[in-house]
């Protein structure tokens, strides 16, 4: 199972796997209390997307066409191939971000994509 969460929601034991998918740790959120088990900051948006995409839902789906190609890119790809491993080996991963908007953020792609990946 793949879930997406705030990294300012208090962790959970039903998050199982927690994976932090941001490029930079959420401001004002203290290391223990997040919980995170692994940080792939390799797998976020580069800072020249995020910029430009700036949360911006109008944006959103050209955002969501320039972050898959930069996941099939180096150091991104690589990233996201761990990413993927960590799926297999947890029965539950749970994406954390720091974004304010909870549909419109790349966690929500990374999780869209990793549910397409065929089951064990």
């Amino acid at each position: 199972m793949i879930k997406v969460k705030r990294a300012y929601e208090a962790a959970t034991p039903s998050d199982g796997y927690r994976v932090l998918v941001d490029r930079i740790w959420p401001r004002g959120v203290k290391k223990e209390a997040a919980a995170i088990d692994s940080w792939l900051k390799e797998v976020a948006p580069s800072t020249e997307l995020r910029k430009w995409f700036g949360h911006d839902p109008a944006r959103f789906e050209a955002f969501c066409q320039k972050y898959l190609a930069e996941l099939k890119k180096q150091p991104a790809n690589d990233a996201f191939k761990a990413l993927q491993q960590l799926v297999k080996d947890h029965q539950t991963v749970t994406l954390v971000y720091g974004a304010k908007d909870e549909t419109h953020n790349q966690a929500v792609v990374l999780a869209e994509e990793l549910k397409k990946l065929p089951l064990k």
